[in-house]
């Protein structure tokens, strides 16, 4: 027998709840970003994610934990429902190259390169970060050895670059950008702790074909520092304004701009060292935004602003601002204030959201905001702890993640006219004794927080 019942005609809340369902779904599309490099999408550390959490801890809030096989500085890279990082196996005494499954932690794949080396400083030569494009990963690490995989895990080609002539071990991540792969090498010109080459070291840029491994080109970087003043920790920022891309340097005393299809270097501005001291090595990367470039000189030297677009030897002068800290030339008659006397950052990158610059004085454990045109800090706050920063900032839904060594994660609302610290969790285990320098990584609504032991995936 057949039955047939009358079927009523849908209610408008069933129309309206259809409408809206798509619009749902390409909302939740739209969150979704990858952190393909240690700086996150744009470069300046922050992401347009949203519905991030404000609150967590080792134990709320964690969609899953993994054990990591060692330590490692290195911030990780996220694509899709891939993770890359690296880690220092002290069992094997190996650095590796890891993939894991984004939804579950699991391991999907891990390749052991070589011997990984220590300065005896909590530091490792696993310390870059990877870089990816969702079509390949690239691993360097601070013993040259520079390997590419698919994100399957099938090697493409490997190839050591070394060796660096550097006092402590080096880190610089990699850049994938636009269909070339980058590297920068600021070191110095004579060896040090048998380091390097006798004489000879170049400083340099690089190059290669992500696909073939094989250079593109190779340009000098010269400098006139001194010393350990020659070495840099820094990675090259990629930037295009008005059709013109660049990739920024900074190290060696001096910040640069270069073609990325050359390396043909297009301005410079120099020097937060004028009486050449030899023992400021450069560790921030460089920060743009709102038409100036950020550039922050160590060891308790000034920040500074270069606006973008500029051509040849840039003059002082001409500079869009600088911090008040040991300030000579650049002396006003107005008295700074404590929040801009203490504007520097010795080891952190400066962070760019939402149209402010946010700088971490690592060493007094403050966090700035400040207006990128002027240098006027609109506020600063004391983040807390005992122990230094060293991590970058990083941000995204109206919030500021950071961690000090001591692996205290920071919640800091991003904006406004105060400083309004949000929330703050100790995520390290009590045995792990890293000193915590991994950036926050965001990604497809989660943060990725790196201890010395674990990877925490964390999320509403």
């Amino acid at each position: 027998m057949n039955f047939s019942f009358p079927i009523p005609p849908p209610s408008r809340l069933m129309i309206r709840l259809l409408l809206t369902l798509p619009l749902i779904f390409a909302a939740a599309a739209l969150r979704a970003e990858n952190w393909s490099n240690w700086r996150g999408p744009s470069h300046n550390g922050s992401s347009p994610e949203i519905g991030l959490p404000a609150t967590f801890s080792k134990t709320e809030g964690v969609k899953w934990a993994v054990a990591l096989p060692g330590a490692s500085a290195a911030t990780p890279v996220i694509w899709g429902d891939r993770i890359f990082l690296t880690a220092a196996d002290p069992q094997s005494k190996k650095q590796a190259a890891i993939c894991l499954d984004r939804p579950t932690g699991k391991t999907l794949w891990r390749e052991e390169i070589s011997e990984y080396t220590s300065d005896g400083q909590y530091s490792n030569s696993c310390s870059p970060s990877p870089v990816t494009d969702g079509k390949i990963a690239v691993f360097f690490f601070g013993t040259g050895d520079l390997v590419a995989f698919t994100v399957s895990g099938k090697k493409l080609w490997e190839r050591n670059i070394g060796p660096f002539a550097f006092q402590w071990t080096f880190s610089s991540s990699p850049l994938l950008h636009e269909g070339r792969l980058f590297l920068q090498v600021l070191q110095r010109d004579v060896a040090v702790r048998d380091r390097g080459k006798p004489t000879g070291n170049e400083s340099f840029l690089l190059a290669i074909d992500p696909a073939t491994g094989k250079d593109l080109w190779r340009t000098l970087r010269a400098s006139d520092a001194v010393a350990e003043s020659r070495e840099a920790f820094s990675t090259p920022l990629p930037f295009t304004q008005n059709g013109r891309a660049e990739l920024i340097v900074v190290g060696g005393d001096c910040i640069t701009g270069h073609e990325p299809a050359t390396g043909r270097e297009l301005w410079r501005w120099g020097t937060w060292n004028p009486t050449k001291i030899g023992h400021w090595r450069l560790v921030p990367s460089p920060t743009v935004g709102a038409g100036v470039i950020l550039a922050c000189g160590p060891k308790n030297a000034p920040v500074y602003a270069i606006k973008t677009g500029g051509r040849g030897a840039i003059p002082t002068k001409q500079l869009a601002w600088q911090s008040h800290v040991q300030m000579t030339e650049a002396a006003t008659d107005a008295a700074p204030s404590p929040q801009e006397r203490d504007l520097t950052s010795d080891v952190s990158t400066p962070l760019f959201y939402e149209g402010k610059f946010y700088i971490i004085n690592g060493n007094k454990r403050r966090l700035y905001c400040v207006e990128p045109t002027t240098g006027h800090v609109v506020w600063s706050g004391d983040l807390g702890g005992k122990s230094v920063f060293q991590a970058s900032p990083t941000a995204a839904d109206g919030k500021i993640y950071v961690m000090n060594f001591d692996a205290d994660v920071s919640v800091i609302q991003a904006g406004g006219t105060e400083f309004k610290p949000l929330h703050t969790t100790r995520m390290k285990d009590d045995l792990d004794d890293t000193r915590h320098r991994s950036s926050v990584a965001i990604s497809q609504g989660n943060l990725y927080v790196r201890t010395g032991t674990k990877l925490f995936c964390l999320g509403k």
